[in-house]
């Protein structure tokens, strides 16, 4: 018959099996334990410091997120075909290459284009705005990123009209522009510092630039006045070298540059438009305000980088009216220039932007904001967390120790029979105390100490 085997020899097995086999530490057991053996805290303190951990993580992940430059940016140009929208679809091109999305908005010009600005219904970020606007809106919410190029304005009429000065043009039959261009609003105040309003025998005509143009040839305007802010270059090369039209040769350049202080002096040389038939005959003198690229105060660091670098491209060159790598600039006049500009012009892009993508700098720059910071002070400050919750601790090893030498000063003198029980029962109750103490990992060296300290007592002991 095969032999039973006792009900408790199995118990016994299951227990042994057990003892062998390691429990299963819980999912938080095993978030617990780094804080428990390395930083040697006890549950509650861990359970605490897991919670606060986890805390500044979930926030270093929403900043990380959430100081990401946008992939998008909104644009107020100018109208189509003119230079402001023209150098428009220039930062296009060069911010798609960099996975940024340029979104052109075509204008009336500059005014209009700062009015975008400071309304919100429009969500625009950046815009080109010729310095020196009148009745412009003004406040904090837009700064500039410096000035890219001169705007010069070039007035023309017909070879019939006996013109030298602009106050001769009083009288005669002008087209400055529609509503809400740069045009109109530097014509104006040109004008009426040489007297001239609109009424009587003078009559401001609201034409675009194609209109004004095609006004002129055709006689029913006497002068256009035209800028960058609203006419295609094409048009007014079209203009310079008609034999019916003549541009003004701005003679008292340097008197307006000194009443007007946004206004530059530039010279467009004899010939420069064409040598074979010396388009200009002469060296002609125009004046106009610098072209400032302005932006709202929001727009993101990186984004300042990456659109001053276009503008470096795109505006850095040399023209007939500046020298290479004289734009983009710091030059103010109503708008302060931002700080992350002024950072660029003095030392030009941040390390990661300066050799890394676009993309791969911004991740960078990110992680060296946000999470570095984090581990810097989060180690220390759970490092330093241990000390502050071990004086309990310590005051409890300092409590047996205490009483450890206190018996042991107990030692000296006569011994009896009497005297050795008591010794001996004050040492027994001090190492069931010690033995049930509960103590980080961090102390184990000072727990085993003192259990050696425990022992050591109870030799002596033991040989009196």
């Amino acid at each position: 018959m095969p032999e039973s085997r006792d009900p408790s020899d199995k118990t016994l097995h299951k227990l042994e099996e057990k003892a062998v086999k390691p429990r299963r530490r819980t999912v938080l057991e095993r978030l617990l334990s780094p804080f428990k053996e390395l930083f040697g805290l006890s549950h509650l303190a861990a359970i605490l410091s897991l919670i606060g951990t986890a805390a500044m993580l979930m926030l270093a992940v929403y900043w990380f997120f959430r100081l990401a430059p946008p992939h998008t940016l909104v644009i107020s140009s100018g109208p189509e075909g003119s230079v402001f929208h023209t150098n428009a679809v220039k930062y296009f091109n060069i911010l798609n290459r960099n996975g940024v999305e340029l979104k052109i908005l075509p204008s009336q010009g500059s005014l209009e284009n700062l009015q975008r600005l400071y309304d919100p219904r429009f969500n625009v970020d950046i815009a080109f705005v010729q310095g020196g606007i009148s009745n412009a809106p003004q406040g904090k919410e837009v700064l500039s990123l410096g000035s890219i190029g001169y705007e010069p304005m070039l007035v023309f009429y017909r070879t019939n009209t006996t013109a030298t000065l602009l106050s001769d043009f009083k009288g005669k039959r002008l087209a400055i522009g529609p509503e809400g261009s740069g045009t109109r609003a530097l014509a104006l105040s040109l004008l009426q510092l040489n007297g001239i309003t609109n009424g009587g025998l003078t009559i401001l005509l609201d034409l675009d630039a194609d209109k004004a143009a095609d006004a002129l040839l055709a006689g029913s305007a006497d002068a256009v006045f035209l800028t960058a802010d609203s006419a295609p270059p094409q048009l007014m090369r079209k203009l310079l070298l008609d034999p019916q039209i003549r541009m003004l040769d701005f003679s008292q350049a340097d008197a307006y540059t000194r009443r007007v202080n946004y206004l530059n002096k530039m010279v467009l040389p004899k010939g420069s438009l064409d040598f074979g038939r010396n388009i200009p005959d002469r060296d002609v003198y125009v004046i106009g305000p610098t072209v400032e690229l302005l932006a709202r105060k929001d727009l993101h660091p990186a984004l300042c980088d990456l659109l001053l670098d276009a503008a470096k491209e795109i505006h850095g060159r040399a023209t007939l009216l500046q020298h290479k790598n004289e734009f983009p600039a710091p030059i103010e006049h109503e708008y302060p220039i931002s700080p992350e500009a002024s950072r660029y012009y003095k030392s030009g892009k941040s390390f990661f932007y300066r050799h890394l993508p676009f993309w791969l700098g911004s991740l960078a720059n990110r992680v060296l904001l946000v999470f570095v910071p984090v581990v810097v002070v989060m180690i220390p400050g759970l490092r330093m967390l241990p000390l502050l919750l071990s004086w309990k601790t310590r005051l409890r090893f300092l409590k047996w120790y205490r009483a450890l030498l206190l018996l042991e000063h107990d030692l000296r003198g006569a011994m009896d029979e009497p005297k050795r029980a008591d010794l001996v029962a004050r040492l027994d109750e001090i190492e069931h105390a010690v033995n049930q103490m509960k103590v980080p990992a961090s102390f184990a060296d000072q727990f085993y100490s003192l259990r050696e300290h425990i022992a050591f007592v109870r030799g002596r002991l033991a040989k009196r």
